[in-house]
């Protein structure tokens, strides 16, 4: 996976969002809801899990939109990720079509997970990382995630707020990792 930005670790006094559009999907042939990944989507989520592992970025809790590619993306990635027991994992249909703020709401939710995964949709994934993004986030990586992020893409942010008090310019955009493409 390339990199963009400041590296993606662990950081035991903040919170870690970690934002993944899901993995490349097959184009035609059922309603968008129910679309499957593609072969390349499978790779790429495999992918993805195993840069998360190696940069132990394992989440606490798991918020993954109700569409088929979603969640078809979090079952390779955890797959990729090992054994984690104390996961909690949320198939929610509210992420489906979910816009920024909506997904802030599902957040609040989140009690006292250090690290949360958003398994969802573009242009969302996207924008909620721009909102988020504080001063001291990395430029850098700003200005790439503002242009949108392709499939399998994974953003990290980092906040010192409680779930249920994030808001707009509170966290740090430290990284995004984008998948080599096939």
């Amino acid at each position: 996976m390339g990199a963009t930005g400041a590296t993606i670790g662990t950081v035991s006094h903040t919170r870690r969002l970690v934002l993944l559009r899901h993995a490349k999907a097959e184009q035609a042939g059922r309603t968008d809801h129910e679309r499957p990944l593609a072969l390349a989507g499978r790779r790429q989520a495999t992918a993805v899990g195993t840069a998360m592992r190696a940069e132990g970025v394992i989440p606490d809790v798991v918020l993954c939109s109700s569409a088929l590619r979603t969640r078809q993306t979090w079952d390779l990635v955890c797959c990729a990720l090992g054994p984690n027991p104390d996961g909690v994992v949320y198939v929610r249909d509210e992420l489906y079509d979910a816009g920024p703020r909506d997904v802030l709401d599902l957040l609040a939710g989140a009690g006292e997970a250090r690290t949360v995964l958003v398994v969802g949709h573009e242009p969302t994934m996207s924008s909620l990382a721009v909102l988020l993004a504080g001063p001291d986030s990395s430029p850098e990586v700003v200005d790439r995630v503002s242009r949108g992020v392709p499939t399998a893409s994974w953003s990290l942010l980092e906040l010192d707020a409680p779930w249920d008090a994030v808001a707009a310019g509170g966290a740090r955009l430290r990284g995004l990792r984008v998948p080599a493409r096939d």
